[in-house]
Order: structure tokens, then sequence, then C-alpha cells
């Protein structure tokens, strides 16, 4: 056998630095689910995705603004801590079990404002 061929042959055996790295985290991932099962302790759930958020920009009245401080006080007072996302969060899960007749009614009782940015006040 040739030098070049004992080489080539060399290199089609020997894995390549990073795909060994590889295998070494994937042996060492296998070693621990093992001791860890050895031991009893149960396999981790999958982790599971958390769905992406979005950010957007409104325009209300002030004294609904206010409604939103006097809730986040109440629920405080109830020992729950809400920020104003969470709070208008929990208002659509209550209109999204409500009837028809409910969502209807409560979509009256808002105000209609003017879409856009208030202008600045001096």
């Amino acid at each position: 056998m040739t030098r070049q061929a004992a080489k080539k042959k060399v290199e089609a055996v020997e894995p390549t630095p990073g795909r060994q790295l590889t295998k070494k985290k994937n042996r060492k991932k296998r070693l621990v689910h093992l001791e860890l099962a050895a031991v009893g302790v149960p396999p981790q759930k999958e982790r599971v995705k958390k769905e992406k958020v979005v950010r957007d920009t409104f325009t209300m009245p002030r004294f609904d603004y206010e409604k939103i401080k006097k809730l986040t006080q109440r629920c405080l007072d109830e020992g729950v801590l809400v920020n104003k996302s969470e709070l208008l969060r929990a208002g659509l899960v209550l209109l999204e079990a409500a009837s028809p007749e409910e969502l209807r009614a409560a979509a009256q009782a808002v105000e209609k404002v003017k879409t856009g940015r208030p202008p600045k006040s001096r």
C-alpha cells in the first residue's frame, strides 16, 4: 500500500474534530440520563417552546387607564401581583367566555376614541 492510500484510509476512518465533540457530548448526556434512571429520578419532559409575544401600542382614555391602576391594586389586595399586560389578558379571557349578548353589551359600553398618538401637551 502506498503512503497516499494509507493516509486516505486513515482520514476516512478518523472523524472530524467537530463531529467527535458532538459524540462526546451525546455520550455524556446518555451517561447522565442512565445514572439518573438508576437512582430513580424520572426523565425530564421535553421543553415546551414559549409562545412568541407581540409588542403593540394602543390609545385609551385617561379614566380607563386609571381603571387599570385600580384593578391592579385590587389584585394586590387579593394577594395577586399582576402587571398591565396580564390584567388586560385576564379581561380577554373573561370576554372570550362571555355570551354573545354580554360581549355586545361590553363592546357598546366602551367609549370610541380616535386612534393614533394623542397630540403632545405643552
